[in-house]
């Protein structure tokens, strides 16, 4: 591995005095020991004893080889952070490099103060130890319990995303991001370079790559390490950086290099900012980066049992993996330890000493303790109008149609409005605002655009709060790093590509049910999704657009954190926007279409049903309270709702005498028992709006199955058919689709008279002209290429 510093390396004699840098090295030397005792040692901290088997913990878990870089990082930061006056936060993109963040927070005093039985002495060294990754303990990687993190270490590739979403709208802050290199080569950290073109100069703040190449993942080498230098950093430039490279093995000349490359990125940042500010200057800035270049496992053991180690894929893991029961690996670990010289670093009741201290700032400046990463300390509720505003009118159900997200857009519109001054909501999504009908923002602000325009382009400029990009890990990312770092916002996506990100949302969620657990951790806003162009109206698309499985996905997920509504009209999509904007700590998951469809509730009426989360709709049912329902309709999602009606339309035409209970649910963890989630309805409330043992039969928006696996344990399961989609799409009518995975009113119609008991016979004639439908549906699109006039032009008439 070579180490030589690239093109335009920063070295030589400018940068720190001898004092520093003898201040910065000691720093260094403090954190890769306390890195190094996470993962080894569970008593003996200080090794004021011989280390001994009994002092080494019995599994050893953890990741040596990125940590020295990150040790690295962290000191300089508190250097510039104390002598610049910076404000920063640190986003750690290297995933299992959680001992050497710990050992920092542990050093600077954060970590104390956030868990004050980890004590910055002896004992708590012992406790800091004993606690990596062990049972009760803390996780190998950066996690929510580490003070002064936003970026879950589990899954690689979000890093700089998350970083530049800090960034947004905080305009005095300098966002570090250190950038494994085996994180480079994943495909969202390679898309992420591309936000430095969506970055404000003027209202946000900065991102500092920190590109670490130590050469090695588990068992590889890596790309960007391998390349040479000449075409790194042309890759760099072109993305539209002005990289600064440092690097080399002597401790002493990086850190003078380190230090002078962090002076002079952080100059060329507030230069960059200062000619935009106040210099009026537009062209987009290219931006500093460091790119540090260093050994895998470095100040390691350069060799174990015969075989290289430092500077070597060996040092990713755990370098010397036998210290319980081989002598000399044990005998290894304690001259790697007592390397650091630790009777410098720390006093006699282990305590930090001066001389290590003497770099790091102060109260919230601290990494550990900036508020940038506990957001919820800096979270404002959002200012949202009063839904009477936007609200459509419904004299009649089922008879007006308007465009439910074309109506939120509105009542988005004016929360941009409202937060104009302050600057803490956006929204994001890949391309599709105006398509999804949300363009109604534009009145409010304009899409965020850092690169040249055309006399073309539309609702482009430098400080616009909607960001578009073709990229959904982006948008994800972006919104996430906001969120966290204390403000709000909504992703806007087509459903089917919400899978796309899958993964990302995973973490977010499992971020969001620790910090739940974790009382220093203020509340933040909501993740919220709206999800539109949804399945049923991807007609013209066809197959490869539809998909409405990200419901399923979610609801797999922490009953704690997760919320899925399919608010079946304009009306009750405002209620439930209105309930996601303002909560905490959730990932809310809103299924909507963007097509006019009809309007069945009055605001009021859809206030009442959003706080129910699923009710009984009398208007549209043929009961008279003087018996039992013979069978009962139930529905969720907009078009399952409009087939739902247009059956229960048909029913009351041909079998009036059937008592018919429609059924409409918004929120779907209504469905799930009382004590497998928040939101679930307690036996007897599901027995009394479903019945036990009467025939249901339910329009779903999905994949049928996810209804019986919500309400398998229910006393009525038996009784339950579900209808939804089954894979069967393509380009065709919008009705047609429903036809093809059997949710039409027709189907709904004939599965009542099939599970009624006694009804199939007496209804036979009905079932027929249902059949017969459905038969003249196929013939007619085929003809016409339009859906049936009955169909097109059917209103309810109830």
């Amino acid at each position: 591995m070579s180490n030589a510093p690239g093109p335009a390396a920063v070295s030589g004699p400018t940068g720190p005095s001898d004092e520093e840098v003898a201040a910065l090295d000691a720093h260094w030397r403090a954190a890769n020991y306390l890195t190094v005792g996470q993962i080894y040692l569970m008593a003996n901290p200080l090794l004021t004893r011989p280390l001994a088997r009994e002092h080494i913990k019995p599994r050893l878990l953890g990741h040596w080889g990125t940590s020295p870089g990150l040790n690295l990082v962290h000191t300089h930061l508190n250097r510039v952070i104390g002598s610049r006056g910076v404000q920063g936060l640190c986003v750690w993109g290297p995933g299992h490099g959680g001992p050497a963040v710990l050992a920092n927070s542990w050093l600077e005093g954060s970590y104390s103060q956030t868990y004050p039985d980890v004590t910055r002495d002896a004992e708590g060294m012992e406790l800091l130890f004993r606690q990596f990754s062990f049972p009760g303990g803390v996780p190998s990687h950066v996690a929510p319990e580490t003070p002064g993190s936003i970026h879950e270490g589990g899954e690689l590739g979000y890093a700089l995303t998350h970083a530049y979403g800090a960034a947004l709208d905080h305009p005095g802050l300098i966002v570090t991001c250190v950038i494994g290199d085996g994180e480079a080569e994943t495909g969202p950290l390679a898309a992420s370079w591309h936000s430095n073109k969506f970055l404000d100069p003027v209202h946000d703040g900065a991102v500092l790559p920190v590109l670490h190449l130590n050469g090695y993942k588990i068992a590889n080498p890596t790309v960007l390490a391998r390349l040479p230098e000449t075409e790194l950093d042309a890759l760099l430039r072109g993305y539209g950086h002005d990289p600064l490279y440092v690097g080399g093995d002597e401790p002493i000349g990086v850190h003078r290099a380190m230090a002078a490359a962090m002076d002079l990125a952080v100059d060329r940042i507030r230069e960059l900012q200062a000619a935009a500010r106040t210099g009026g200057d537009t062209r987009r800035p290219h931006w500093p980066m460091i790119v540090l270049r260093t050994p895998k496992g470095w100040t390691g053991p350069v060799e174990v049992d015969g075989v290289p180690v430092e500077g070597t894929w060996r040092a990713h893991q755990v370098p010397l993996p036998g210290v319980r029961d081989d002598q000399e690996h044990l005998r290894q670990l304690e001259e790697w330890m007592r390397s650091y010289r630790p009777e410098e670093l720390f006093d006699a009741s282990g305590r930090p000493s001066p001389q290590v201290l003497a770099c790091v700032p102060e109260g919230d400046a601290r990494l550990g303790s900036t508020p940038y990463a506990n957001g919820g300390l800096l979270l404002r509720d959002l200012p949202i109008p009063p839904l009477d505003d936007h609200a459509v009118r419904v004299d009649r159900p089922g008879t007006v149609l308007h465009e439910p997200t074309r109506v939120l857009g509105g009542l988005l519109e004016a929360v941009m409005a409202a937060t104009a001054e302050r600057r803490d909501f956006r929204v994001v999504g890949p391309d599709e605002t105006a398509s999804n009908r949300l363009d109604a923002l534009y009145d409010a602000t304009a899409k965020a655009w850092q690169e040249r325009t055309l006399p073309t382009d539309e609702h482009l400029a430098r400080d616009g709060r909607v960001m578009e990009v073709l990229s959904e890990h982006l948008c994800q990312g972006w919104l996430e790093g906001y969120l966290l770092t204390g403000r709000h916002g909504l992703f806007s996506c087509y459903e089917a590509f919400a899978h796309i990100v899958d993964s990302m949302v995973n973490q977010h969620i499992k971020w969001l049910r620790t910090s739940r657990r974790l009382a220093w951790r203020r509340p933040i806003a909501s993740l919220n999704y709206l999800l539109t162009s949804h399945v049923w109206r991807q007609d013209h698309n066809g197959f490869s657009h539809q998909d409405p499985g990200f419901v399923d996905h979610i609801l797999n997920k922490s009953p704690e954190v997760v919320r899925v509504y399919l608010p079946p009209d304009a009306n009750t999509l405002l209620c439930v926007a209105d309930h996601a904007l303002r909560s905490r700590d959730y990932v809310n998951v809103i299924v909507a279409g963007k097509q006019p469809s009809f309007d069945w509730l009055t605001l009021d009426q859809a206030r009442a049903h959003c706080a129910r989360g699923a009710g009984v709709w009398e208007w549209a049912g043929t009961e008279d309270g003087s018996r039992a329902p013979d069978v009962v309709l139930a529905c969720a999602g907009d078009v399952p709702t409009l087939e739902t009606l247009a059956a229960a339309d048909l029913l009351r035409t041909h079998l009036p005498e059937l008592a018919v209970r429609v059924v409409n649910v918004v929120d779907m963890a209504r469905l799930l028992p009382r004590e497998e989630h928040p939101h679930g309805m307690p036996d007897s409330e599901y027995d009394a709006v479903f019945t036990r043992d009467t025939p249901v039969i339910f329009a779903y928006h999905g994949y049928p199955w996810l209804i019986h696996r919500l309400a398998y344990r229910r006393a009525g399961h038996g009784q339950l058919h579900v209808r939804g989609y089954k894979e069967e799409g393509t380009t065709t009518t919008p009705f047609d689709m429903v036809v093809r995975n059997d949710l039409d009113r027709y189907r709904l119609v004939m599965d009542v008279i099939d599970r009624v008991p006694g009804l199939g016979v007496r209804a036979v004639a009905v079932r027929q002209a249902m059949a017969d439908a459905r038969t003249r549906h196929h013939a007619w699109i085929r003809e016409h290429g339009t859906d049936l006039p009955e169909v097109a032009d059917w209103t309810w008439s109830g």
